[in-house]
C-alpha cells in the first residue's frame, strides 16, 4: 500500500494513501498532527484557546460527527506558531499581536500566518503592510539599519505584569517543549506544576502531568492528574483515554469502555480510540461490536499501524 508525503518547510511526512497538495480541500486534527509533528493534545489546546482557529465553517452537528477540519492555511498557521516559539517569541506576545492585529486591522487575512521575528533573536514582531513593516499596534518599523530593537527596557515594558492565566500558558508550552524526552521528565513536570498553579483550571496541564507521571510508572499520582482534568472538562479527550488506559490495565473493563466512548464522541475522527474500544470489546466477548471499530478504524487509517491487526480480526 503506497502512502503519500507532503511538504510544508520542514519535511516530508508520510500521512496516508493519497498524494496531498495545497488544493486539497480539508485534514482532520490527527491529519494536521501527522504532517506538523506537533502532538493531537497541543493542537487541541491551541483550538479550544482559539490560537488556532479551523477554516472550514461547520454547524455544531458535524462538528461533532466529524470532529474539526482544517484547510491547508491552517497548516501554514501551524508552522507560523512553531517557527515564532522556536525563535523564542513567548505564546503570550503571540496571542496578544494576533488580537491587536485584529482590532487594528480587521481586513487582515489569517494575521497569525503572517507575523515574523523584527530581527533573530529579537522577540518583537512584525507584519508587512501595504509594502512596509509594522508592529501589530500599528507603529510603522523603519528597516534601514542593525540596530537592535528587543532592548532590555523595551522588553520589560512588554512583558510587565502578565496576568496569571498567560504565565500559565506559558509554563504549559514549555512543559510541551519538555515532556517528550525521559532526560527532562523532571523539568516537565515543574512546568506543568507551575502551570497549575497560575492556573488552577488548566485541564491540558492537568493531563499533561498526568501522562509524564505515567511514563515514570507513577501510576496512581497519574490517575490523581486524569481524574482532576476531568472534573474541569468531563469531555477531555486525552484525560478520558489516559484513565481508560490506566481502567482497563486495572481489569475495570466497563469504567474503561465508559471513557473511551466520551473520547470518541468528543473526537470521532480519532483512529487510535476505535482501536482501543475494539480490543476491550474483545476482551469482554463482544466481538461484534469490536468488528464495528475495526472496520472504522481502517476507513480513518488505511495505511495506519493496527491495519493488518484489524485485516486478520475481520476475516477471523
Amino acid at each position: 500500500m503506497f502512502g503519500f508525503a507532503f511538504r510544508l518547510d520542514f519535511g516530508w511526512r508520510c500521512c496516508g494513501a493519497e498524494v496531498l497538495s495545497p488544493a486539497v480541500g480539508t485534514y482532520t486534527l490527527g491529519d494536521v498532527a501527522r504532517i506538523t509533528g506537533v502532538s493531537r493534545a497541543r493542537l487541541r489546546y491551541w483550538e479550544r484557546t482559539a490560537l488556532l482557529e479551523p477554516s472550514v465553517a461547520r454547524d455544531s452537528a458535524n462538528s461533532r460527527r466529524q470532529g474539526s477540519q482544517f484547510e491547508f492555511r491552517d497548516l501554514v498557521t501551524v508552522r507560523s506558531v512553531l517557527s515564532l516559539l522556536d525563535r523564542g517569541v513567548s505564546l503570550r506576545r503571540i496571542r496578544r499581536s494576533v488580537d491587536a492585529l485584529r482590532k487594528r486591522m480587521p481586513d487582515f487575512d489569517r494575521p497569525l500566518s503572517s507575523l515574523r521575528p523584527w530581527l533573530d533573536g529579537s522577540r518583537r514582531v512584525v507584519v508587512r503592510h501595504d509594502g512596509v513593516l509594522v508592529e501589530p499596534d500599528g507603529q510603522l518599523v523603519l528597516e534601514f539599519g542593525p540596530t537592535r530593537t528587543d532592548s532590555p527596557v523595551a522588553l520589560c515594558a512588554a512583558a510587565a505584569n502578565p496576568s496569571r492565566r498567560d504565565s500559565a500558558e506559558e509554563w504549559f508550552e514549555q512543559g510541551c517543549k519538555l515532556d517528550s524526552n525521559r532526560n527532562t521528565y523532571a523539568e516537565a513536570i515543574e512546568a506543568y506544576k507551575r502551570a497549575i498553579e497560575c492556573d488552577p483550571d488548566c485541564a491540558d496541564a492537568h493531563c499533561n502531568l498526568g501522562s509524564v507521571y505515567f511514563n515514570q510508572d507513577r501510576l496512581a499520582s497519574s490517575r490523581v492528574c486524569f481524574e482532576r482534568a476531568l472534573a474541569i472538562d468531563s469531555h477531555h479527550v486525552e484525560s478520558n483515554l489516559n484513565l481508560a488506559t490506566l481502567l482497563e490495565e486495572e481489569g475495570r473493563y466497563q469504567m474503561a469502555l465508559r471513557h473511551y466512548k466520551v473520547a470518541l464522541e468528543a473526537d470521532p475522527m480519532f483512529a487510535d480510540a476505535h482501536v482501543s474500544l475494539a480490543l476491550v470489546y474483545e476482551r469482554i466477548g463482544l466481538r461484534r461490536k469490536a468488528r464495528g471499530h475495526w472496520r472504522r478504524y481502517l476507513q480513518l487509517e488505511p495505511s495506519g499501524t493496527w491495519v493488518e491487526i484489524a485485516c486478520q480480526r475481520l476475516q477471523e
